[in-house]
């Protein structure tokens, strides 16, 4: 497994890869066929070059013993980033240097399962960023966004798809889905809209006022794809 690193002005995707759970060799196959900039999260690192992953940049406070230069000379070039700051996550650090390399989109893996409050973290730091950069989160049963004002995409019918409020999010609209909502108001322990569907092919419209809201595409099998 590799990448090929044809990347044209940083518009493709970049890909995160954190230190949760491992997806699917078939999800990562997938992410990579697009050639990203791969960006990978501390001591993550010894699980991705197991797979012969080529990466471009490590990043992390390295504060558990990794040796550093061992990586650099088996995966030369690549850029080594030092970041000691113990007042942000990992991810939160790999999202801020994609955004001031310029990158206007990540895709990121390996940031659920395992620990729970990591998961809670790197959820929230998606939300963090939204106006900065497009970030999708993936593992094999899940696709995560974290919406913007307004959305749009065209899905397949019997599409699950599920809103998550981080908070209270007002003013939820949508169109395309089996049961619309209608400047509603959404929140955690009073009322989301889990296990919604498209009930046809065609695009789906999802707007909202105020608050964070995920948009979770899931699914109860491995046959997820990007």
């Amino acid at each position: 497994m590799s990448s090929h690193h044809v990347v044209r002005d940083k518009q493709e995707p970049a890909l995160i890869i954190a230190n949760g759970a491992a997806c699917s060799d078939a999800l990562m196959g997938q992410l990579l066929e697009w050639n990203p900039y791969i960006l990978v999260l501390d001591k993550a690192i010894y699980r991705v070059l197991e797979k012969g992953i080529k990466v471009d940049v490590l990043l992390g406070d390295f504060d558990a013993g990794i040796d550093i230069e061992k990586i650099r000379h088996e995966q030369q070039p690549i850029e080594i980033v030092y970041t000691p700051n113990q007042e942000k996550t990992d991810l939160e650090k790999g999202i801020e240097f994609l955004i001031a390399q310029g990158h206007q989109a990540a895709n990121i893996i390996w940031a659920t399962g395992l620990r729970a409050d990591h998961t809670l973290n790197n959820l929230s730091s998606m939300a963090k960023y939204k106006e900065q950069i497009t970030l999708v989160m993936h593992d094999d049963w899940s696709k995560i966004f974290c919406l913007k004002k307004h959305f749009e995409k065209w899905y397949p019918a019997n599409t699950n798809i599920s809103l998550m409020p981080v908070s209270k999010v007002m003013g939820v609209s949508t169109l395309g889905l089996k049961y619309n909502l209608t400047n509603d108001e959404l929140e955690l322990s009073v009322k989301t809209s889990s296990s919604n569907q498209t009930i046809e092919d065609g695009f789906v419209t999802i707007s909202h006022a105020t608050g964070n809201l995920f948009l979770m595409q899931c699914s109860d099998s491995l046959a997820y794809t990007v």
